[in-house]
């Protein structure tokens, strides 16, 4: 049940991951995303050399990683966290039947009461009935074995029912709010709304906001139709990054069985670096979906184990797999880094294909007549390295306008490496089970 539930709020949040707005001359409120996208897409290039733009880029994401490293430190997500971590230490069952809730199936329903307490000398949670409310008592820190910290929650319930047993069913709530406190002082507050209709279980709308009281806040939104996910991270009112996306995506049907290409349909979207640069994206999912197929189709994976080029076989297969797998992806994903400041076009952002690692088999070919259709066989030997087999990724490059290309992540510090990720996330969102 809650698995079918969340379903729509994981889409989401991986289109989230993925994409954002952008400031154009023109007030943003006025336009959508495919106009702001259209605008942008527009500018020209810029003049400085890839070099040039290392330095660049890397003062400028600098700030950012700056203010995303300072939100570690933050005392209420530190106590999430830990609230967390004692969760999976110790499982419990607010359904009266569920086993196993984490922090999202806290927020995520309604009618449901409980006071739970850490008990951290034999680290289990202990349950005093409640007929008003959700709330839990538990230390703030790691490690800490004082209780100074509490989160409680408080639902409206909808009309729309949800088993979560054979027999027993429970109301999903059109509105969650919570609060943390730490030693006694408010340290957070966290709002959920759905909108609901036809009586389906999931959400038409539906919006989550994070505030901290040390000054960051995170925001996400979406809509099932049409499909549109908002987010934003802020400190101070200050944006450090924002993602708006878009697809056509029919997520009823998805819902029903997700291996339907479609209903996919295209995304687009944007995400905005604090006031320094963009990254556009526009991206056909159906199409993409379609050409991952025929590679499959077309690509027959060696599975004759006992051939004498099997390891050699396999590294072929991995290459012409990710080649395709990096083709696809140029055709149907178009990704642009913008600098906002500039008003320029920094790079186009492609996937190539590069060797990734060689792992070793432990396995040597042993020649024998006697076996007439191999002539041979193959003998592991965990002492020695045998065959090697090459692996390969789909890396991110930045291609500029005289055509050099550039692996990504050499733009950026190390801690930079994370939005590769994220990137990575938004081509493969929508693949998923």
């Amino acid at each position: 049940m809650i698995k079918k539930f969340l379903l729509l709020s994981v889409v989401i949040s991986q289109l989230t991951i993925s994409c954002s707005k952008e400031d154009t001359p023109t007030d943003p409120s006025e336009q959508n995303l495919d106009t702001q996208i259209a605008e942008i897409v527009k500018l020209p290039y810029s003049s400085l050399k890839p070099e040039q733009q290392k330095v660049k880029l890397e003062a400028e994401a600098n700030d950012m990683l700056l203010q995303m490293d300072k939100s570690k430190t933050s005392g209420a997500i530190e106590a999430i966290e830990n609230l967390g971590d004692l969760l999976s230490i110790n499982s419990i069952d607010i359904f009266d039947g569920k086993s196993d809730n984490q922090i999202e199936d806290i927020l995520n329903v309604s009618g449901v009461y409980g006071i739970y307490t850490w008990d951290n000398t034999n680290q289990v949670w202990i349950k005093t009935v409640s007929s008003t409310e959700l709330k839990f008592i538990f230390p703030a820190k790691k490690n800490q074995t004082t209780n100074n910290a509490s989160l409680s929650s408080n639902s409206t319930s909808s009309d729309i029912k949800v088993p979560f047993s054979d027999t027993d069913q429970i109301y999903l709530p059109t509105s969650v709010s919570a609060i943390l406190t730490i030693d006694n002082t408010q340290a957070a507050t966290f709002v959920i709304n759905s909108k609901y209709s036809n009586g389906k279980n999931t959400p038409d709308e539906s919006g989550f906001k994070m505030a901290l009281n040390d000054g960051y806040a995170w925001e996400i939104s979406g809509k099932k139709t049409p499909m549109e996910a908002k987010s934003a991270f802020t400190f101070n009112g200050n944006n450090i990054i924002e993602f708006n996306s878009g697809s056509t995506a029919n997520i009823d049907e998805l819902l029903k069985d997700d291996a339907l290409v479609s209903y996919r349909g295209k995304a687009n979207g944007l995400i905005r670096l604090m006031d320094n640069f963009v990254i556009v994206c526009d991206m056909n999912i159906e199409g993409l979906a379609n050409d991952e197929a025929t590679l499959d189709q077309s690509l027959i994976y060696p599975e004759d184990y006992n051939s004498k080029t099997h390891y050699t076989d396999l590294s072929i297969y991995n290459k012409n797999f990710s080649e395709g797998s990096a083709l696809a992806n140029n055709k149907n994903v178009k990704m642009i880094l913008v600098s906002k400041k500039d008003g320029t076009k920094i790079a186009d952002v492609i996937q190539k294909s590069q060797k990734a690692t060689i792992y070793e088999s432990h396995s040597v070919w042993v020649d024998d007549n006697t076996i007439a259709t191999y002539g041979g066989y193959w003998n592991w030997d965990y002492s020695i390295a045998g065959a090697l087999v090459e692996e390969y990724d789909e890396v991110l490059y930045l291609k500029f306008n005289d055509n050099t290309e550039v692996e990504m992540s050499t733009y950026f510090s190390t801690g930079f490496d994370n939005l590769n990720t994220k990137f990575e996330d938004f081509l493969t969102s929508f693949e998923r089970n």
